[in-house]
């Protein structure tokens, strides 16, 4: 998860610094839903004890 949501985030600021604000707001919308479910997704595996195979 963390992957993707840091492969979007880097796909914002380069469309960002392009001047391409649509697929910079949605690129960044998507890199933080990927975290925030990345993040439950851990907290969940810590509080069950499973190991991540991921």
């Amino acid at each position: 998860m963390f992957n993707w949501a840091l492969i979007f985030l880097i796909i914002a600021i380069i469309a960002g610094a392009l001047g391409l604000s649509g697929i910079a707001g949605t690129a960044s919308s998507i890199a933080y839903g990927l975290f925030v479910v990345g993040i439950i997704f851990a907290i969940f595996l810590f509080i069950t004890g499973k190991k991540n195979k991921l």
